[in-house]
């Protein structure tokens, strides 16, 4: 018999035995006998009635011996006064219209509102991981064999981490393959990439052609208020997985569980580092042979505890990088599957014009590009629509309502067309994709270049080109306007940011040489986080300062000697843009093309 059944039993009896002593207190303490009226009759003329009660045809009494009785009279008029005559005590109670089924209902109401919340609340226990009695019980998620499966061919562009994981489908399909020669497949997967990146689909992936069951669980799931209830969840886990197996665990954002011990302030007994334990144990306790494999991912790997990293327990960390420009590619093929695009739209042309965008960036953006085209009442995606929906993720939508001056207006021409012809005249820079006056977020205008290929390493006279194109708009401004405005801010911040790190961390300045200055530091007890130390001395912070400035400096003298030499091409690229507010690059080429022949 099965535990559930044989509480239920016992707890039918107990309820039993209730209703029992129920019915056994509740019945009336006093014997009363039912007479004939006429022996009431003649007890009232002989005086052994004390008191009667009255109600409609039905007489209660009692006798001189203390005994009670009833009786039902017919319409007698003379009963009242002989009661009178012979001293009884007379009281009358006004007749009961009640229907039987309420008076039961109100004598057992009580027990049966008993018995239902009893009932309810024994299901409560023995029922569901999420009731009552319950906190220890894990919260993690079986997927259903209904929904549509996720495989390998909806994941694209991170081809190297998607054979690493063949391994672990191979082992769920075959496991004797791997084991006859006496190999192991690794407990634990440890996927470690960016947000966005596809960490969580990988893992849907693998459970989906493994054809296995597949629990998910997020990492703050563990963590409660109340101590020890996140070690039970990660017994109760685990136990669920050895039950399914062979079978996947998946955590989402381990970080939250599994942070360094001892960063914390409240010492070594506390939720968390409890729950972080027990994970470590269950992980290095059950066999490979049992066919349950964990899968996790984070994208904070450093802060993770190192006995989670070591061998037996994460044996294998899988990189799951950011999609390069083939990858971005075959990203945006598998998300424009279902999506009639025009035949204007090229796919490697977006590919080339999202850089350090992920496969969630990217996908967002196809959506974005879908619901513009829908409210404009078109039956195809046109590339006109993913070029709107990227300037308005990356910049904000277009605030065309909002009230700029001419002078601003033509101000912010000069400015952009001072970046673009930086861009254009400057060698190994980035080509300019198009030109805009039109305010998007905080900007009221944007010179947006797309390289021709990805850059992994940047060399000094990249790094100075994109010096001198960010310098270009201010250099603009005081050549055409002899004065300086708060538009060039943020390109200004950038210069010196761009300027400091070639000085500190690339050694790119002469006078200094190949020195890298800013130690980093990791404090335990902040949680791990990178601060930046500063481990010289004030004597080399000056020439640092001095290198800095100097490297601006240079590069902003070059940038306005430069455009002074095509001052001509600066005042028509400004009309253009103050007549069509938006330059692409095309037009761009041909428009310098003819200035300089």
């Amino acid at each position: 018999m099965k535990p559930t059944y044989k509480n239920l039993g016992m707890w039918l009896i107990v309820m039993l035995i209730m209703i029992l002593m129920f019915n056994l207190f509740n019945r009336p303490q006093i014997k009363q006998q039912s007479i004939p009226y006429s022996d009431f009759l003649d007890k009232v003329q002989s005086g052994e009635v004390i008191s009667v009660i009255m109600k409609g045809n039905e007489i209660k009494g009692v006798l001189i011996t203390n005994e009670s009785f009833q009786t039902y009279v017919p319409q007698d008029n003379q009963l009242i006064p002989l009661l009178r005559k012979q001293g009884v005590k007379i009281r009358v109670e006004p007749k009961e219209d009640t229907p039987w089924y309420m008076t039961l209902l109100v004598s057992w109401f009580p027990m049966v509102l008993l018995i239902a919340v009893w009932i309810f609340f024994m299901r409560q226990v023995q029922v569901g991981g999420g009731k009552a009695f319950s906190f220890g019980r894990s919260r993690a998620k079986l997927a259903n064999e209904h929904i549509k499966k996720v495989t390998f061919k909806d994941v694209a562009g991170i081809d190297e981490a998607k054979e690493e994981l063949q391994e672990i489908v191979e082992f769920l399909r075959n496991p004797q393959k791997f084991t006859k020669l006496g190999g192991k497949i690794p407990k634990g997967v440890l996927l470690v990439g960016a947000p966005g990146t596809g960490k969580t689909l990988l893992a849907k992936a693998i459970s989906g052609e493994a054809n296995v069951p597949f629990f998910s669980i997020s990492g703050s799931d563990f963590v409660e208020m109340f101590v020890g209830v996140g070690a039970s969840r990660v017994r109760d886990l685990f136990q669920q997985a050895k039950r399914n197996a062979p079978c996947i665990i998946f955590i989402d954002e381990l970080d939250a569980v599994g942070r360094y011990r001892g960063a914390g302030l409240g010492g070594g007994h506390d939720e968390r580092e409890q729950t972080l334990n027990q994970l470590l144990v269950e992980m290095d306790g059950f066999d490979a042979s049992e066919g349950v494999i964990l899968i996790a991912a984070t994208n904070r790997p450093d802060v993770l505890d190192p006995a989670l990293l070591r061998a037996g327990r994460f044996d294998r960390q899988v990189v799951v990088p950011m999609p390069d420009i083939r990858g971005r590619e075959e990203i945006l093929k598998v998300h424009t599957k279902k999506t009639p695009l025009a035949p204007d739209v090229d796919l490697s042309t977006i590919a080339k014009g999202t850089p350090g965008f992920a496969g969630a960036d990217l996908a967002n953006l196809v959506n974005e590009a879908a619901l513009l085209a829908a409210s404009k009442g078109k039956q195809k995606i046109e590339m006109e629509d993913f070029e709107e929906a990227k300037d308005k993720i990356l910049m904000g939508k277009e605030r065309r309502s909002m009230v700029i001056s001419e002078e601003e207006k033509k101000l912010t021409a000069y400015h952009e067309a001072g970046h673009a012809l930086v861009a254009k005249l400057s060698p190994n820079s980035d080509p300019v994709h198009k030109v805009s006056i039109v305010p998007r977020g905080q900007a009221l205008g944007i010179t947006q270049q797309l390289p021709l290929d990805e850059k992994h390493t940047y060399s000094k006279k990249y790094l100075m080109n994109r010096l001198a194109v960010l310098l270009g708009g201010r250099a603009a401004e005081e050549l055409v306007f002899n004065d300086f405005t708060t538009g060039a801010g943020n390109d200004l911040a950038q210069a010196t940011e761009l300027a400091r790190k070639m000085v500190c961390n690339w050694g790119m300045s002469e006078e200094i040489g190949p020195l890298a200055f800013g130690r980093r530091e990791e404090h335990v007890f902040l949680g791990k986080e990178i601060i930046q130390a500063r481990d010289y001395s004030e004597e080399t912070a000056k020439k640092i300062d001095e290198q800095i400035a100097l490297i601006i400096t240079q590069t902003y003298e070059g940038v306005k000697n430069l455009l002074k030499k095509h001052i001509n091409l600066l005042h028509k690229l400004a009309q253009l843009l103050l007549e069509k507010e938006t330059v692409d690059g095309a037009t761009l080429d041909k428009l310098i093309a003819e200035g300089t022949n």
